[in-house]
């Protein structure tokens, strides 16, 4: 019996949970897009699509508010279900940040102190790592500047990154109320020693886009700087490969007078992304020419090895963070987001060791004694 001459419908059946309703144009916002497929010499392929979806908030370094992590949320699952679509690039407005995270005036004045409403968020919060994670295609995050703290940490979810050679990469959340347990403990150490994974996740200090790249973090780190026509790598960055006082310098940041004459010579150059999405593009052409089925499950084999440990950890990070948010979220965020007032980002944290070692409680008094005071009129 031939099964395909009994009556079959026709209509093409739409997978999409969404609509366009957590999509806009207007910063704070998620944008996407779908971009046509380019061949080798530049040519739009007909029919199919990379999806991009795009963080809009540049003011505030593509942090991303409550409505934009919905955004990111349906942005994948609108990629996954779109069959014209090969894969996805998920990237940011601007060349200052591709993101640094949750938004912090939010988590200030609205999360901070009420840990049941942060749990709430970090629930969405999971679901934007879920929806990189379970999207059934190709992710690149294309990095046009800082990936830092969150943003580390949903760049880190994608399968491939390629990045502006100015972008820097790290964590925040010890230094302003957090920790990086959106899925950098989980497995940033798959990429790097595991003293240098743990010295990332806590020292907060920044990594050059280069020394990424070499130690595995990024695929590729690539120039945007151009001068009278001419490609120029990041002059704040040590590219020579080189030993100096017994450590490799390569992918260190510039010291002192150096450092005041690479600023200077950016000031001299204009930012152009055309490398970085020439790379883009011969990922996604690679892609195009693949089995998409046998594709998927590669990348899902190769994703699993993440999410084991993403998912064996998120439910119990929820918790923590959302109990963070009466303790020392609290402190650190309400200090970051007054430093305009306060003149400093942090509170003193000897003061608060102080504090702590004299057995004193959360109260309005310790509040009082570490957050920086408004500055004198």
């Amino acid at each position: 019996m031939d099964l395909f001459k009994w009556p079959r419908q026709t209509d093409i059946k739409d997978h999409d949970l969404f609509g366009d309703e957590h999509f806009g144009t207007e910063a704070p916002c998620v944008i996407f897009e779908k971009r046509p497929i380019q061949d080798p010499q530049g040519n739009p392929v007909e029919g199919l699509y990379s999806a991009w979806i795009i963080l809009n908030n540049p003011a505030q370094y593509n942090s991303y508010s409550t409505e934009m992590v919905k955004g990111v949320i349906a942005g994948f699952h609108k990629a996954s279900m779109d069959r014209s679509v090969v894969a996805v690039v998920f990237t940011a407005v601007g060349d200052k940040a591709f993101c640094t995270g949750g938004n912090t005036k939010e988590y200030s004045e609205y999360y901070s102190g009420n840990p049941s409403e942060y749990a709430n968020y970090m629930d969405l919060f999971n679901g934007m790592v879920d929806g990189i994670y379970n999207c059934k295609k190709p992710v690149i995050c294309r990095v046009n500047g800082m990936r830092v703290a969150g943003g580390q940490e949903i760049g880190m979810a994608a399968d491939i990154t390629l990045s502006s050679d100015l972008a820097v990469y790290g964590q925040a959340g010890p230094k302003h109320g957090s920790a990086p347990v959106g899925g950098s403990t989980d497995y940033i150490h798959w990429n790097l020693t595991m003293e240098q994974a743990m010295w990332n996740c806590i020292s907060c200090e920044l990594w050059s886009a280069y020394k990424m790249e070499q130690k595995g973090l990024i695929s590729k780190a690539v120039p945007v700087l151009k001068k009278d026509g001419k490609w120029v790598r990041n002059p704040q960055v040590i590219t020579d490969r080189y030993i100096d006082d017994g450590a490799i310098v390569y992918g260190e940041m510039v010291q002192g007078e150096a450092l005041a004459a690479a600023k200077n010579l950016i000031k001299e150059c204009e930012i152009d992304f055309t490398l970085l999405d020439n790379e883009v593009n011969k990922i996604l052409w690679t892609l195009t020419n693949l089995f998409p089925h046998c594709l998927q499950m590669s990348i899902d084999g190769m994703r699993q090895k993440k999410k084991y440990f993403w998912d064996l950890n998120k439910n119990n990070h929820r918790h923590w963070l959302a109990a963070n948010m009466a303790n020392e979220a609290y402190l650190g965020f309400n200090a970051f987001n007054y430093k305009k007032l306060t003149g400093k980002g942090e509170c003193d944290f000897i003061e608060y060791r102080r504090q702590l070692a004299e057995a004193k409680p959360m109260t309005q008094e310790l509040i009082d004694a570490v957050l920086p005071q408004r500055k004198e009129e």
